[in-house]
C-alpha cells in the first residue's frame, strides 16, 4: 500500500517497530475512553502484537495506516478501515491519536481527509461510516469538518463512567463528498 502524504503527516504501513508506540496508549484510559469496548480490559503485549501481525499479514476486511510525522515517519496514531464490504463498497473508519501531546493539533482531521480521498477514489468505496460516543465533541467536530453527517443515534448504547450515553452513527458518501469538494474549490 502506498504512503499517503499530507501537509504535516503521512499515512504509512504498520511496522513491527510501532509496537512500543502502541503500547504507550493501549492501556491509558485518557486515550481509550472513547474507543471500543475492546479497551475496557487491559491489553496484553500479545494482544498488541497479534493486532499488528494481523494488519501486516492483511485481509479482505481490514486496511490500516499509521499516522506518522511527514518527514520523520514517527508514530502519531492509527487510522483504519474495518468491515470492508467490497460488494456494497462500504467500510467503517476507526482512528486514534496515541499520544495526548499530539491531540488537538489537527493531525486527526488531516488523516481522516487523506483516508477519505484515498478510500473513495483509489479504493472505489461509496460509503465510509463510523460510530462515535455523543460526549466525544472533538471527534464529532473533526468528522463534520471532513464531510461526515449524523445518520442515526443508538440511544443509551454505551455505558461509561456511571451513566449511559448515545452512540452516533455518522457517514460520508462519495457523491456528497465530491459535491462538497466542488463547492469548496
Amino acid at each position: 500500500m502506498p504512503h499517503l502524504i499530507g501537509e504535516r503527516i503521512r499515512l504509512r504501513e504498520y511496522r513491527r517497530e510501532d509496537l512500543l508506540s502502541m503500547r504507550r496508549w493501549v492501556n491509558d484510559p485518557s486515550i481509550t475512553c472513547h474507543l471500543s469496548d475492546t479497551f475496557l480490559y487491559p491489553q496484553t503485549i500479545r494482544d498488541t502484537e497479534a493486532f499488528i501481525e494481523g494488519v501486516i499479514e492483511g485481509g479482505d476486511t481490514h486496511r490500516g495506516f499509521i499516522i506518522a510525522h511527514r518527514d520523520t515517519e514517527d508514530y502519531i496514531g492509527q487510522i483504519d478501515l474495518f468491515e470492508l464490504d467490497w460488494k456494497n463498497r462500504t467500510a467503517e473508519l476507526g482512528i486514534v491519536i496515541g499520544n495526548r501531546v499530539n491531540q488537538g493539533k489537527g493531525y486527526g482531521t488531516e488523516a481522516v481527509r487523506l483516508l477519505i480521498q484515498f478510500a473513495l477514489h483509489s479504493m472505489n468505496l461509496n460509503r465510509i461510516q463510523l460510530e462515535v460516543n455523543e460526549d466525544n465533541g472533538s471527534a464529532i467536530r473533526c468528522y463534520e469538518k471532513c464531510g461526515f453527517a449524523e445518520e442515526g443515534r443508538l440511544r443509551q448504547r454505551i455505558y461509561r463512567n456511571g451513566r449511559y450515553h448515545d452512540l452516533l452513527i455518522m457517514a460520508v458518501l462519495r457523491d456528497e463528498y465530491e459535491q462538497r469538494q466542488v463547492q469548496q474549490a
